[in-house]
């Protein structure tokens, strides 16, 4: 067993890690905190004790029987269990003095989503939001070519999968764009005009939305998760040039004046291409989550904006309530 085992010198200057959840994203973090340098995987939990069996027999670690079990093994829990119990978990971690990384959304309702962000600051434990774009080379690269966008159009498409279809593609899919057009823009919302359609679950599996905020940025956003191909894509228009990046080709194109090769007959516009190879989203993150734990960095997705992000996806869910309303009204489509 681990728990009875002398840690060695290194071990004892990386942080003990335990996880509940052995489901898809569980098993996958688990292999990153493995192989995470500055992160020890002790225990993982899951009410599924042969699915947490199989995971920890691959990641190399105990499954333990219980939520309590867990804490007690670990310095910090990665929960990677249904939205709707992240509250419960997160907060009984955190009220145990153990720091948590807790994947997205942060909790199924704003007000959990508060309790949780104020449980953090009292008990002085790290918080941290699994909003995995932040993590990424590209978003680096965005924010540091692009300061003022004017407009952004996001499109987040994959094939159907039965995964993940416990809440809606909203929850799923946009709210990772939601979490990184909030980090580009400084600016309140100031509306969102948004459809979607419940087509193959009992939840939005498509959706648009129009987010304008209160500088003047519009910003429009597609999800389905009913798509033929996979795409990942964002535009960016600014007073800095246009922006093109790839999130699955790990590609970035840049047109503006002060970057890049002269582009001939443009009147003076350059244009930059950047890819990366070899960046890991969630291997950043992991290293980013033990920073914050042992050194006392900086929280990169700290509580406050996983909030936001939540409260982005309600109010696109509300918008969707309330077109589909008026339609029903208007006879548009049946009640």
């Amino acid at each position: 067993m681990i728990f009875g085992t002398r840690r060695t010198q290194t071990e004892a200057r990386t942080l003990r890690v335990g996880i509940v959840g052995a489901g898809h994203f569980g098993r996958f973090h688990a292999l990153k905190a493995r192989d995470c340098p500055r992160e020890t995987l002790v225990a993982l939990h899951d009410p599924d004790s042969a699915r947490a069996q199989q995971v920890a027999l691959e990641a190399g670690c105990d499954v333990v029987p219980s939520l309590d079990a867990l804490i007690e093994a670990v310095d910090a829990v990665i929960i990677a269990a249904p939205a709707e119990q992240h509250f419960p978990l997160a907060t009984a971690c955190l009220n145990a003095g153990r720091h948590v990384l807790v994947e997205k959304p942060i909790a199924a309702t704003l007000d959990e989503a508060t309790a949780l962000a104020e449980t953090a600051r009292r008990t002085q434990c790290v918080l941290q939001v699994g909003h995995l774009l932040r993590y990424s080379a590209e978003h680096a690269a965005i924010t540091e070519r692009i300061g003022r966008p004017l407009y952004i159009e996001a499109t987040r498409i994959a094939p159907y999968k039965p995964r993940g279809t416990d809440v809606s593609v909203i929850l799923d899919l946009m709210i990772h764009d939601l979490d990184l057009v909030l980090a580009i823009v400084d600016s309140p919302i100031e509306s969102i005009d948004a459809l979607g359609a419940a087509v193959s679950s009992q939840h939005e599996d498509i959706a648009n939305a129009r987010v304008r905020f209160e500088n003047g940025c519009v910003c429009t956003i597609t999800a389905s998760r009913i798509s033929l191909k996979t795409e990942r894509r964002m535009r960016l228009f600014s007073e800095e040039g246009y922006l093109s990046a790839d999130f699955m080709a790990r590609e970035l194109s840049f047109i503006g004046r002060e970057r890049g090769l002269p582009l001939p007959g443009t009147g003076g516009f350059r244009r930059e291409a950047v890819s990366w190879q070899d960046h890991d989203n969630l291997a950043a993150e992991h290293l980013t989550f033990a920073a914050a734990c042992l050194d006392g960095a900086p929280v990169l997705v700290d509580a406050e904006a996983g909030r936001r992000a939540l409260d982005a996806a309600l109010r696109v869910h509300a918008s969707i309530a309330d077109s589909r309303a008026r339609m029903e009204l208007s006879g548009l489509i049946g009640a």
